[in-house]
């Protein structure tokens, strides 16, 4: 089977966010919002992530078919979105936010689930489709940065709304690769899923690693700034990460033809405890926060990639959907937006050093729990 049509999906998704993250907030401040409004507005996509994938990844094993589901929603996010060209108040801007990031969110679970099942008979080719997702990030969060400079901000919601048009065309190009039901009886509950062998702990390595992260995206570019790094080079540090995150996909399928995916998951959890130690103590030494930008490559694109490699170890086939979902909204969801906001709770009294430490013993435990299951997980 070609991984193309998956590619391509990744590219469009993550360019989506690529142009999201990055300047959405700017948007919202420009329409004049209060700062609580415009924490709340933000902070809707990672409450979608933790409802929404869990939710339409078990629709879809309930249908036995992930394309239909992905086709709607992708289709359904656009419509809900396309309205707020025209909207600047807090309250539509809130409803047709909470239901367009609905639909938006059940789309990685169901091609994240098809991508490993494609993968299956040769786990390292899934580094090598996912890559161009980081890709698409990089290069769309870069030109739109000149492009809204040169346009204005004002155009930034139609160019996001053309943005989930072509996810919903490359939605559409995705081949079904979904397990269909072998007989009537109903799917095995959440909770059945969630008591499968490795399951829980693999979950809780990913939920830490995903809070020791919030505070990263949340306050890295304040920190920084505030240490007197100029705009470029703050930048050119988020650019480096992706870089090296886009070379350790490509590499991947050597590493997972030699290192078992429980001990790559070990590795990256640890190599994260030195990544948030650096961010908490060397943040005025740029040798330093360069040597610690290199290691996202580690803490996100290997501990994603170990991570999907599990899954798909642990749970069947006929629950792959509902499996991703589970992990994208424990980890991606619950775990990101709780760490981020914990930051923003304890950043006014300590700071870079008090918050990034945290990260740091956050992505400790992570390691003790992965040591702890490794029999159960496969290491």
């Amino acid at each position: 089977m070609s991984l193309l049509p998956f590619s391509r999906f990744y590219f469009c998704y993550f360019a989506f966010l690529g142009l999201f993250n990055p300047y959405w907030p700017l948007y919202l401040a420009r329409l004049g919002l209060s700062p609580w409004q415009l924490s709340v507005l933000v902070s809707l996509l990672g409450v979608a992530r933790i409802v929404a994938p869990t939710f339409w990844g078990g629709l879809a094993d309930r249908l036995g078919r992930r394309n239909p589901v992905l086709r709607a929603t992708t289709l359904l996010a656009a419509l809900a979105f396309a309205p707020i060209l025209w909207l600047h108040d807090f309250w539509p801007l809130f409803a047709l936010l909470s239901l367009s990031h609905f639909f938006w969110a059940a789309s990685l679970p169901l091609v994240e689930a098809g991508a490993a099942e494609a993968t299956r008979a040769a786990p390292g080719r899934y580094g090598r489709t996912r890559v161009w997702g980081s890709i698409g990030f990089m290069l769309v969060a870069l030109a739109a940065g000149y492009a809204l400079t040169t346009v204005s901000l004002a155009a930034l919601p139609a160019l996001l709304l053309a943005g989930l048009l072509v996810l919903m065309a490359a939605a559409w190009r995705v081949p079904e690769t979904g397990a269909r039901p072998t007989s009537d009886a109903p799917p095995a509950s959440l909770r059945a899923l969630i008591a499968r062998p490795g399951l829980p702990a693999l979950l809780v390595a990913c939920f830490l690693m995903a809070f020791a992260h919030g505070p990263y995206y949340t306050f890295y570019s304040i920190a920084l700034a505030g240490l007197g790094y100029g705009q470029g080079a703050i930048g050119a540090l988020w650019a480096l990460g992706v870089v090296c995150e886009i070379v350790l996909f490509w590499k991947l399928p050597t590493l997972v033809g030699r290192r078992d995916p429980a001990v790559l998951l070990f590795v990256s959890l640890a190599v994260a405890v030195l990544r948030f130690v650096l961010l908490a103590t060397a943040l005025g030494q740029p040798a330093l926060v360069l040597l610690a930008q290199t290691l996202h490559a580690f803490t996100f694109g290997l501990h994603h990639a170990a991570s999907v490699a599990l899954l798909q170890r642990i749970v069947p086939p006929a629950q792959a959907a509902r499996g991703q979902g589970l992990y994208l909204a424990v980890s991606f969801g619950l775990g990101g937006t709780l760490g981020g906001l914990v930051a923003g709770a304890l950043w006014p009294a300590g700071g870079a050093a008090l918050v990034y430490g945290l990260s740091a013993l956050a992505a400790l435990g992570g390691c003790a729990i992965v040591w702890r299951a490794r029999h159960t997980l496969g290491a």
